[in-house]
């Protein structure tokens, strides 16, 4: 084990949507379109790897079957278009078509071995509408 492994966060490494992500509490993560509303805590359950806080790594079979990773759903998101363009030569035949991702942003809340939520991360975060709503009152911004 290295030196520097000690300061490590704890992190996971989870499946969603066919893709591998690795996180850690408080990333900001984008997913393929989960059927969630804004602010609402989901848990992904495929977790392939756990690590950090000075302990060994877990991976494959010695990750408990319970472990989760919590996560609380920003938004929903399309992601960049993206062009199709078809060509047969000499046949004049061409396909123009265009395709945009559903995806869906999640703040990672807590990582949990035995499967239950923390109680910090089943708490309601503050809304975003607010938060927005104070900045955009704030005097000094609006001279």
């Amino acid at each position: 084990m290295s030196s520097f492994s000690v300061w490590l966060p704890m992190f996971a490494v989870i499946r969603s949507g066919g893709k591998q992500h690795r996180v850690s509490e408080s990333d900001r993560i984008t997913v393929e379109k989960l059927d969630a509303e804004p602010g609402d805590l989901v848990a992904f359950d495929r977790v392939l790897m756990l690590g950090g806080d000075g302990g060994e790594l877990l991976v494959g079979a010695s990750v408990p079957p319970a472990a989760r990773v919590f996560g609380r759903v920003i938004t929903p998101a399309r992601g960049p278009k993206l062009i199709i363009f078809k060509k047969k030569r000499r046949k004049n035949h061409r396909r123009t078509r265009g395709h945009r991702q559903h995806l869906t942003e999640v703040q990672i809340a807590a990582i949990s071995l035995d499967g239950q939520a923390p109680a910090a991360a089943a708490a309601e975060p503050e809304p975003v509408a607010e938060i927005v709503a104070e900045r955009v009152l704030e005097p000094a911004l609006q001279e």
